[in-house]
């Protein structure tokens, strides 16, 4: 069992101490990830106490503590899972080898490029989601968007460890650029598209967190596979503390649906009382749906087929999952939009990876909306995941106009109905129009969403989760 300093001015179980370099690199870099963080971070609460959990080991149990911090003195820390003794090589050319515990300098450059892409995405949605304290719909839903936010940055620091200790000049570089960028900044955007949308309400966040999150779980568990050793070991620790982000944007939306259902038995209909009506949640969830799915890339990829091949990322639960380690065998079925119509290809399994584990990903995702869907029975309605087709900027069928059921439409047509899919300018305004007044009084909710069943760590539902000190 690793070592856990809390002691160090950088939390740690990585021996950090041994390291004086590395050590007084990552004391350069804090202060200015501090200066990021107030610039960037959550608006008007810098100096409120919150009630959050920090990371203080990597055990199963009692790896979290809860207590009163200002955000600015939350203890970030690098922790990773402690090492698999003998652990192999699990997928591709070096099946079977002993996994690197240094960088091969063949894939040096793959490397830095996946660790930069994934450290890209943790600053760009607190950047994403700043100004959403003053709209909260609760105490415990303001709480909860500060302790994703403060997670985001425990896994930039994750990578940027990464950066610094493996990666020399270029790595530190790296981690600084990481820094400069902005979500949504027309000259310096984040990475991936999906971190450079606007999210201005708490349908958002919640729809973000449900699914762009979940693309951040199907990642993770992927890069939880390489057989890159220091990589792997991060990503496995940051899937525990990423799980909890999934669940408040499942649960904020189940409370929406389930406050909408309630007014519907009641013979109300939702807008007219001030709340979000069934067929506008559909709309925002096939927003974030289908932006979420371009983060998976194209259907047939060779970039993916190549990180596969090198053991550098491979495919979520690997040895659970699958039999043929190699993915040398048969063929995988690609559907592709060509020359005007839809047409099934046979190609090699690896350059169909992106599509697996997409799949995998809406077969996850089905089951947050079956979920939701239990509110709704005996309601008429029914929450549907859209086609994969739908509203696609990355891939094959970025280059065509589809309904959320997956049938073609000209671009005449679709431009016609795009209101009936997606949420139109109309309906931002209703959404943020419920939320012009944040709600702090403890135990109170907005009339738009439902209370939650239980509190966080024990705690009533009317503790208060921030102590709420207002700044602006």
């Amino acid at each position: 069992m690793s070592t856990v300093n809390l002691r160090d001015k950088i939390p740690n179980n990585v021996d950090l101490s041994s390291d004086k370099r590395l050590q007084r690199a990552l004391e350069t870099w804090q202060p200015e990830f501090l200066s990021w963080w107030k610039e960037m971070g959550p608006v008007g609460f810098q100096a409120s106490d919150i009630y959050l959990r920090t990371a203080i080991s990597v055990e199963a149990s009692g790896w979290a503590h809860f207590d009163y911090v200002q955000m600015p003195e939350y203890r970030w820390g690098i922790f990773v899972e402690d090492p698999e003794p003998n652990r192999k090589i699990g997928f591709g050319d070096h099946y079977g080898e002993p996994v690197w515990q240094d960088v091969p300098g063949e894939h040096r450059n793959a490397l830095r490029r996946l660790i930069v892409t994934q450290g890209d995405t943790e600053p760009a949605s607190v950047e994403q989601q700043c100004r959403l304290g003053s709209s909260c719909p609760s105490l415990y839903d303001l709480r909860n968007l500060f302790q994703v936010n403060v997670e985001e940055g425990r896994h930039l620091w994750a990578m940027v460890y990464l950066l610094h200790r493996y990666f020399g000049r270029d790595g530190r570089e790296e981690a600084e650029e990481l820094l400069q960028r902005r979500s949504g900044d027309a000259d310096k955007p984040r990475i991936l598209q999906a971190f450079n949308q606007p999210i201005a309400d708490w349908l958002s966040f919640f729809m973000f967190a449900t699914f762009t999150d979940r693309d951040g779980k199907f990642q993770l568990l992927s890069l939880a596979e390489s057989g890159f050793d220091p990589l792997a070991r991060t990503c496995r620790f940051m899937l525990t503390e990423e799980a909890h982000h999934m669940f408040v944007g499942e649960m904020g939306v189940s409370r929406i649906v389930q406050r909408a259902a309630e007014l519907m038995r009641e013979g109300k209909e939702p807008r007219a009382c001030g709340a979000i009506d069934l067929p506008m949640i559909q709309r925002y969830f096939n927003l974030w749906y289908s932006v979420s799915l371009d983060l998976f890339g194209s259907e047939i990829s060779t970039n993916a087929g190549n990180y596969f091949a090198a053991g550098l990322k491979g495919r979520p639960r690997e040895e659970e999952k699958f039999s043929d380690h190699l993915a040398l065998e048969g063929t995988s079925r690609v559907e592709l939009y060509e020359n005007g119509k839809l047409v099934g290809k046979e190609v090699p399994p690896r350059l169909a990876l992106n599509q697996t584990v997409r799949h995998a990903y809406t077969a996850d995702c089905q089951k947050a909306v079956d979920r939701w869907n239990r509110n709704l029975v005996g309601s008429g309605f029914e929450l549907k995941l859209p086609s994969d087709r739908f509203h696609r900027n990355v891939g094959t069928y970025a280059e065509a106009c589809f309904d959320p059921a997956g049938n073609l439409l000209s671009k005449e047509e679709f431009e016609k109905r795009v209101h009936e899919f997606l949420p139109s300018a109309p309906d931002r305004e209703y959404v943020r129009s419920l939320t012009s007044s944040p709600v702090i009084e403890p135990g109170h909710f907005a009339n738009w969403i439902a209370p939650p069943a239980r509190g966080i760590d024990g705690k009533p539902v009317d503790f208060a989760y921030v102590r709420y000190n207002e700044e602006r």
